[in-house]
């Protein structure tokens, strides 16, 4: 049986569809903080437990009989080692035999603050024994798309990469990835540098907005500061802002580069291309 944890999210739920291509659906476990939202994936045989990583005791009945268990990185960034902690206990005594974790690319070496956490929980995970699969996962190129609005409004991207290259790669590839990573054998003890086959800066992404939107973006580089207090002011909650202006500061230095093609051998295919995925957007 396999579980994924997190599996309303946007990447739990992928990975969800991933599996059904394959596994039946009783032998899919949707382990998530709140079952109500998962009832259209119980409507369809998946099996829903509640599972809270900030509530231990909901855990051990999530893993119950399950034999492969995705451990989705929490959402919760600055407390997410506990959180992890308990998962991994948790996986542990209920006798899962791997456990595949969303960690962070070169997250053993990355500057970004944003992998402290990722190189701690692989730390925790290695101390426990557990047979595990790490998926070391690049930036998700939603994450630059999802500014995409504001760029169309003003005629430009900003942040702090100034020309870091970043290989990212859609969520949908590295939902694959993590399918693939809980499917194959001899998966234990493996960690993949899971990036996009297509690098680019911001302002190759800012290009290929102008060329296919037919208006003029640009790349606007700002200081750290300067680029956390844009995040904020759109709402993001300011600790998350600094640690995403941050991380943009470490793909400067290459922290979020990466040409080993890792990604695109586990799921047999390309990763996909940032055209396909900028005309998808601008679709909307």
């Amino acid at each position: 049986m396999y579980a994924i944890t997190g599996a309303t999210g946007n990447l739990g739920r992928l990975v969800i569809e991933a599996l059904l291509k394959t596994i039946p659906a009783d032998q899919i476990v949707a382990a998530v903080r709140n079952p109500s939202k998962a009832s259209d994936l119980a409507e369809r045989g998946v099996i829903v437990r509640e599972a809270d990583y900030s509530r231990p005791d909901t855990l051990g009945p999530a893993f119950a009989g399950v034999d492969k268990l995705l451990l989705i990185s929490s959402t919760e960034v600055s407390g997410r080692l506990p959180r992890h902690r308990a998962v991994i206990e948790a996986a542990k005594r209920a006798g899962v035999s791997l456990l595949a974790y969303t960690s962070m690319l070169k997250a053993d070496t990355s500057p970004a603050t944003l992998a402290i956490e990722h190189r701690l929980t692989e730390e925790i995970i290695a101390a426990s024994g557990l047979p595990a699969v790490i998926l070391r996962n690049g930036w998700y190129i939603e994450n630059h798309l999802a500014s995409l609005p504001a760029a169309l409004e003003h005629g430009a991207f900003v942040g702090a990469s100034k020309g870091g290259r970043f290989s990212s790669a859609s969520r949908q590839d590295y939902a694959d990835a993590a399918a693939v990573a809980l499917t194959a054998d001899e998966q234990a003890g493996r960690t993949y540098e899971l990036a996009g086959d297509q690098a680019f800066t911001v302002a190759d992404l800012a290009a290929e907005v102008s060329r296919q939107s037919g208006k003029t973006i640009v790349y606007n580089d700002l200081p750290e500061a300067a680029f956390t207090d844009v995040l904020a002011n759109f709402g993001l909650p300011v600790d998350l802002a600094a640690l995403i202006a941050d991380a943009d500061v470490a793909a400067s230095h290459g922290a979020l580069f990466d040409d080993s093609g890792a990604l695109g051998r586990l799921i047999g295919r390309p990763t996909t291309s940032l055209e396909s995925l900028v005309a998808n957007a601008l679709r909307g």
